[in-house]
């Protein structure tokens, strides 16, 4: 079966975009149903969602303090520490990864 660029119309704007080959191949292969929004509204519909809704974050990510467990240096990671389980400084951590 050959699937060749659609049209389709934005159900927000009313403007016409199009769906391409490639994009369709995409959205077939992973179940998604064709797009009813243009990408520009699509963009600006996932902007306006709050974080907890899946849409994009705003604001800074909060970063906790902490001390590396394998060379004792301060640092500061995305995630907030608990007792007992190691917390490595980045040079650490990429060290550890590597092995």
């Amino acid at each position: 079966m050959s699937i060749g660029d659609k049209t389709l119309i934005c159900r927000d704007c009313g403007q016409e975009f199009v769906f391409s080959a490639g994009e369709q191949a995409f959205y077939l292969e992973r179940g998604f149903v064709e797009p009813a929004r243009c990408p520009s509204c699509r963009a600006s519909r996932r902007q306006s969602r709050p974080a907890a809704e899946g849409g994009a974050s705003r604001g800074e990510r909060q970063l906790f303090p902490a001390v590396c467990a394998e060379c004792g240096q301060e640092t500061m990671v995305p995630f907030e520490p608990r007792n007992g389980r190691p917390v490595y400084c980045r040079e650490c951590f990429q060290r550890m990864r590597v092995v």
